[in-house]
C-alpha cells in the first residue's frame, strides 16, 4: 500500500522524493499491484486542487492516477479500529489498518517512523526501489 506523501510526491512533482517515488508508479502490473486508500483519494485531491489552483486540474491527477493504482476500501470495522488505536495519527492509523486488515504486503512511505507500530513490513520508496525493481 502507498501512503498518501508517494502519491502526492510524484503528482505534484516534488523535486527532493518524486524519483524514487515515480520508479514505484511504473513498476505496477500484474505482478507488483499498487494499492491507495479510498480515503487518501480525497486528501490527494483536496491538496492537489490547493497547490494547483484548480479542481479541473485535480480530477486530471486523480483519473491518471486510478489507470496505475488500485483503491482499497475504507470500511467501518477500519474506522473504529483505528479509533480505537494508539496511534497518534489517525490518518496514518486508518491506511495501516485498512492494510493491515486488507493482508497487503508492505507499507510503502517516505516517513517510515509514522508506521512504527504497523505489523506490516515497512518500506521507503528508495528501499522498494533497491528491493523489487530492476537496475
Amino acid at each position: 500500500m502507498l501512503d498518501t506523501n508517494v502519491v502526492l510526491d510524484v503528482l505534484l512533482n516534488r523535486p527532493a522524493f518524486v524519483q524514487n517515488s515515480a520508479a514505484i508508479l511504473r513498476v505496477a502490473s500484474e505482478e507488483i499491484q499498487e494499492f491507495i486508500t479510498a480515503s487518501a483519494i480525497t486528501d490527494i485531491y483536496y491538496i492537489a486542487r490547493k497547490e494547483l489552483r484548480g479542481s479541473l486540474q485535480a480530477k486530471a491527477l486523480i483519473r491518471n492516477l486510478l489507470q496505475i493504482v488500485h483503491v482499497a476500501a475504507v470500511s467501518e470495522v477500519d474506522i473504529w479500529a483505528a479509533l480505537e488505536s494508539d496511534w497518534k495519527d489517525f490518518e496514518d492509523s486508518v491506511q495501516n489498518t485498512v492494510a493491515e486488515h486488507q493482508r497487503f504486503d508492505y507499507i510503502i512511505t517516505r516517513n517510515p517512523s509514522d508506521f512504527k507500530d504497523s505489523n506490516l513490513p515497512v518500506l521507503t520508496p528508495q528501499e522498494f526501489a533497491n528491493r523489487f525493481i530492476a537496475k
